[in-house]
């Protein structure tokens, strides 16, 4: 008797797309975001219908610096990572690596060999996330705080 496994492999595909995003969890929902030089902003993370992708929209203010834009983060089967574009307002596109392990939310620019990263951790109740990106020559810190009634944990 032999065992047709032509479809074991797109399952573990599929198993490790779904745990990958579920780690994502944690970010669902509005937030309000302050940080050093002036910054302030709002974004919103929401799953696509269909739960594939979890997206960004973005609205962040600084001195002379307006960020807008939406992004898209998924699963990447190649790499075995979450990674993501992020559409500005501008015009620009933008890739990023995410990574959550524990309270630990990482973020890369570009891919996880970037030394341009955020490193932000999650307060015990999941309401706040307090970090800092950094890259060679700078850096500043933000906060992102959950808005009261908003969608998450």
């Amino acid at each position: 008797m032999t065992t047709d496994t032509s479809t074991l492999g797109a399952t573990d595909a599929g198993a490790a797309r779904a745990a990958a995003l579920r780690t994502l969890d944690v970010l669902v929902g509005e937030w309000t975001v302050s940080g050093s030089g002036g910054l302030t902003g709002e974004v919103r993370y929401e799953w696509m219908e269909g739960g594939g992708f979890l997206v960004q929209h973005v609205d962040l203010r600084q001195p002379g610096e307006t960020t807008r834009g939406v992004e898209y983060i998924g699963f990447d089967e190649a790499s075995g990572e979450l990674r993501s574009h992020f559409f500005a307002a501008s015009g620009e596109i933008l890739e990023y690596t995410y990574r959550v392990d524990g309270d630990l939310l990482t973020i890369w620019f570009g891919g996880t060999d970037s030394p341009a990263r955020f490193d932000g951790r999650f307060s015990e109740d999941g309401r706040v996330n307090e970090g800092a990106w950094q890259w060679p020559g700078g850096g500043y810190v933000s906060t992102m705080t959950r808005l009261a009634g908003s969608r998450g944990l």
